[in-house]
């Protein structure tokens, strides 16, 4: 596919930002960051680190110096900050460590993630096989969307962690602000009148979300109070995502995607009235995205997921199968209103 080309940006303060985007997964575009002028060279993500994602990421790497002039060397890069942990922003972290010797820095929250990569590879996909069950889909179902859980998570290795990206620990003049819901160490890094978002503040889509049943300090109650503290940081002149497009208007876009959240959980409400019956959470996806396939289907049970954890935990929704909950090792819920 064909690249969008590396982008230079500056802040109030004289930072240099360039951004170098990745093929992280098939047609699915990620971002990079260079950072120069605040301290060492650094790099802000790594992208997946799988297919032609690493090679993208040297290409813009060298474009940074032959078509802007930046006399930098991969070795020059003493500092790796990972946004959160996601593959598709830190798969290629261990590559990028065996190229730069660079030290890698991550919230503390994510840390296993990178450091002990196979320990959370188990445990997350146990935790989803339970979410699964309890969301009422069919054990004929449950091993290939599992197997589709996992299928870009085999070529990821663990890597040290050398510093934590700590709210009350300034670095270089970075300030990091920790943003969970979206992924559990989520940060939005302030440099000036910058801000680089990462997956918590996104252009067009409203950032995924999944349940906190599956993994502390996601949900959407987290991200919303996170949506909420990042509005209130002021002076932010240009928020720069993990995707899609810059953002002029901060402020407005989180309103906007508050908005399509709320939008969201009266989808769910108007689904449980029009039953007129309590619905598993595989019920309740399925009237509002009746036409996803494949790996779409893993996402809407997430996403949807989030917004009926809310309703639950908000007193909206209630449980209608007590006996059979409390009769069975782990039955589908079936949800209802209140």
């Amino acid at each position: 596919m064909s690249l969008p080309p590396v982008q230079r940006f500056e802040s109030s303060e004289g930072h240099r930002i360039y951004r170098i985007a990745m093929e992280a997964f098939p047609g699915f575009i990620v971002y990079a960051y260079l950072l120069l002028g605040a301290g060492v060279p650094m790099l802000i993500d790594t992208g997946s680190g799988f297919g032609n994602s690493n090679d993208h990421l040297l290409e813009g790497l060298k474009a940074v110096r032959e078509a802007f002039g930046e006399p930098l060397g991969l070795k020059d890069i003493r500092r790796i900050l990972v946004s959160h942990g996601h593959i598709d922003h830190f798969g290629g972290v261990a590559f990028m460590v065996e190229q730069t010797g660079a030290e890698v820095g991550v919230h503390e929250i994510d840390r296993r993630v990178l450091t002990a990569y196979e320990e959370r590879v188990v445990i997350a996909t146990k935790d989803m096989r339970v979410y699964l069950e309890r969301a009422g889909v069919k054990p004929e179902r449950m091993a290939s969307l599992l197997e589709m859980y996992g299928f870009a998570k085999k070529h990821v290795r663990s890597v040290p962690v050398a510093f934590s990206l700590d709210e009350d620990t300034p670095l270089d003049g970075m300030r990091f602000i920790h943003a969970p819901g979206h992924c559990p160490g989520q940060v939005c890094i302030h440099i000036g009148d910058v801000l680089i978002t990462a997956d918590h503040v996104l252009s067009r889509i409203t950032p995924h979300q999944a349940p906190e049943s599956i993994t502390a300090y996601t949900g959407l109650g987290h991200y919303f109070e996170s949506l909420r503290k990042v509005a209130q940081i002021e002076g932010v002149r240009l928020a720069l995502g993990g995707h899609e497009d810059p953002i002029d208007d901060l402020y407005g876009r989180i309103r906007d995607i508050r908005a399509s959240h709320e939008r969201k959980l009266e989808r769910v409400q108007d689904a449980l009235r029009e039953a007129g019956e309590p619905l598993t959470l595989t019920d309740i996806s399925r009237r509002m995205y009746p036409d996803r396939h494949g790996y779409d289907v893993l996402l809407v049970l997430e996403e949807v997921g989030a917004h009926v954890e809310y309703l639950y935990q908000h007193g909206r929704l209630a449980v209608c199968n007590l006996d059979e909950v409390e009769r069975e090792p782990n039955p589908a819920l079936r949800y209802g209103l209140v």
